[in-house]
C-alpha cells in the first residue's frame, strides 16, 4: 500500500512557523545588545545621580522643616526645586532622560538577564528589576510633566488618588496592601543599610578609607530612607482604617507628622540628614554600580 504524502500545507506552515520564531529571536537579541550598549548604560548610570540629587534635596527640605522652616519634602518638591534653577528646563530634560535610559536598563534585566540562576532566585532579581524600571520610569513622567509646565503637587495629586483607589470596589483593602507594601518595603531598606548588603551591587573603590566612606554613606542613607518610607505607609494604613484617605499625604506628609511627635524635629533633623547621605550614595553609585 502506498506511504500517504506529507501534507504540504502542514509544511507550509510549519516553515512559516519556524521563519516568524527566527523573526522573533532576531528582534529580541537585537533588542537586548541595544539595551546593553555601552551608550545606554553612560546615560543610566546618570539616573542613579539624578535620584541622589533628589533625595539629596529632600533631605536639605526635612532639616529646614524640622528648624522651623517650610517646603515640600518629597520627590515634587524636589522636582519643583530643580525647575527652578536658571537652566531648569534644561536639568529636567537631561534628567528625565536619565531616568528613561535606567527604566530601560532595569526592563532589560527583568526580561533578559539572571537565566542562569535556579528558578526561585530568578524570579525575584526579575522581579526587583522590574520594580525598579517602574520606579524610575514613575520619576521619568514626573520630570516629564514639570518640565512641561504640568507639574503637581505631590500630597495632593496622592490625597486624590487614594480617594479614588477608596472609592472602587475593593478599593479599601488594596489600600491597606498598598500601605503595608510602602512599609515593609522600609524596613527592607532599614535592614538592607544596616547589614551593608548594599555592597554587592557596587565596586567598592581600591582605598580603605574610600570603602569606609561609601559604607558609612550607605549605612545612614538606607535606614534613612527606610524611616521614610516606613512613614508613609503607615500614614496610608492610618487614613485607611480611619477612612480618611485624604490624610494619605505621602513621603511629605509622613515626615511632617514625624516632626510633631515627641523629640520628633530631632528625629526629622535626622532623618534629613540621612537622606542627605542616601544622596550622596546614590550619586557615588553612578560610578560605582554594577551594571
Amino acid at each position: 500500500m502506498p506511504r500517504a504524502e506529507p501534507s504540504s500545507g502542514r509544511t507550509t506552515e510549519s516553515v512559516e512557523g519556524s521563519a516568524i520564531k527566527k523573526e522573533l529571536k532576531d528582534v529580541a537579541d537585537a533588542t537586548e545588545d541595544a539595551t546593553n550598549s555601552r551608550a545606554l548604560e553612560v546615560v543610566a548610570r546618570a539616573g542613579f545621580a539624578v535620584s541622589g540629587i533628589l533625595h539629596f534635596l529632600i533631605g536639605l527640605v526635612a532639616i529646614r522643616l524640622a528648624t522651623g522652616g517650610t517646603g515640600k519634602a518629597d520627590v515634587s518638591g524636589a522636582v519643583e526645586q530643580l525647575a527652578g534653577q536658571p537652566a531648569g528646563p534644561l536639568l529636567l530634560w537631561g534628567s528625565f532622560a536619565a531616568c528613561v535610559a535606567l527604566a530601560l536598563w532595569q526592563t532589560s534585566d527583568a526580561i533578559f538577564d539572571f537565566e542562569h540562576l535556579p528558578a526561585k532566585k530568578k524570579l525575584g532579581k526579575k522581579l526587583k528589576a522590574a520594580l525598579q524600571a517602574v520606579v524610575y520610569a514613575g520619576l521619568a513622567v514626573t520630570l516629564a510633566s514639570f518640565a512641561m509646565g504640568a507639574g503637581k503637587e505631590n500630597s495632593s495629586s496622592t490625597s486624590d488618588l487614594t480617594v479614588t483607589v477608596m472609592q472602587a470596589p475593593g478599593g479599601y483593602v488594596l489600600l491597606l496592601a498598598i500601605g503595608a507594601a510602602v512599609a515593609v518595603t522600609g524596613i527592607i531598606y532599614a535592614i538592607r543599610g544596616f547589614r551593608q548588603s548594599f555592597k554587592k551591587y557596587l565596586r567598592l573603590p581600591a582605598s580603605q578609607q574610600a570603602q569606609s566612606a561609601v559604607k558609612a554613606l550607605g549605612v545612614a542613607g538606607y535606614a534613612a530612607k527606610g524611616i521614610a518610607l516606613l512613614l508613609a505607609g503607615l500614614l496610608i494604613i492610618i487614613a485607611t482604617v480611619r477612612v480618611h484617605p485624604e490624610e494619605s499625604t505621602g513621603l511629605d506628609g509622613g515626615l511632617k507628622a514625624l516632626r510633631e511627635q515627641p523629640f520628633g524635629v530631632y528625629m526629622l533633623a535626622a532623618v534629613g540628614a540621612g537622606l542627605i547621605c542616601y544622596g550622596v550614595f546614590m550619586i557615588v553609585r553612578a560610578k560605582l554600580a554594577k551594571m
